[in-house]
């Protein structure tokens, strides 16, 4: 493990003592993307944004912690791309189209509900993206944000740059528990994006760091990660 990699983990475990001894995520939230108290709350706030009643399209992660999110998309007529937990297919993202759902948005926006009723779609059939939902551990004032070291938000990102749908017009936000905003430096990578906004039940922060990569860092993957993931693994041959 790098000395940023143990960086980046000494924050998470913080933040997830933290909220765990205070009581703001459900018990075994540790080692997760945790659903925070107030995640309806934090929903209603980014909707009452310029910029998400300007969205068209919507891309978001899987994790419960954004669900109130994606219900809220749903619900406003937005057009949502949801990520395939794991990204384990070629069409590694869930179409999700308010105006053909045969499900209520709470059941849509599952993943259960999504698996049932979405149209997997391949990168390159996407739209571009207005708003990017990316689940976090931890973020800081300036943008930069920890997932739980997985590197699914960093892949996903990644790969709509390189596609041209999410451009220098895509806003990123960070929906999440105040407690989550941290105040200490967070070490940042080549294929570390940060975000333009961050937004708890109390407040809405405008980050003023942008970093995004380029496209896929294929120094910073490993062979297992490659193999594991086929939307790469087509692009790696």
């Amino acid at each position: 493990m790098s000395n940023i990699d143990q960086a980046k983990e000494a924050v998470r475990d913080q933040v997830w003592r933290l909220l765990e001894h205070e009581g703001a995520v459900p018990e075994g939230s540790y080692g997760k993307i945790p659903g925070f108290n107030g995640a309806e709350a934090t929903a209603k706030r980014l909707a009452e944004l310029d910029v998400w009643n300007q969205a068209r399209t919507v891309k978001a992660n899987p994790d419960w912690a954004q669900l109130p999110v994606r219900i809220r998309a749903l619900k406003d007529g937005k057009l949502l791309y949801m990520a395939v937990p794991r990204m384990a297919s070629l069409q590694p993202f869930f179409l999700l189209d308010p105006a053909t759902l045969e499900l209520p948005a709470e059941q849509a926006a599952e993943k259960e509900g999504a698996a049932q009723v979405a149209r997997r779609v391949s990168v390159e059939d996407m739209r571009p993206i207005d708003v990017v939902i990316c689940g976090s551990v931890a973020v800081n004032r300036s943008g930069a944000r920890i997932g739980k070291g997985a590197g699914y938000s960093d892949l996903e990102v990644a790969l709509l740059i390189e596609a041209g749908f999410v451009t220098d017009e895509t806003v990123i936000v960070a929906p999440v528990h105040q407690l989550q905003v941290v105040e200490d430096d967070i070490p940042e990578t080549e294929h570390d994006f940060s975000v333009d906004l961050i937004v708890t039940p109390d407040e809405v922060i405008q980050c003023p760091n942008r970093r995004r990569p380029r496209g896929l860092v294929w120094s910073d993957l490993t062979t297992e990660k490659i193999e594991a993931i086929p939307a790469l693994k087509a692009r790696f041959l």
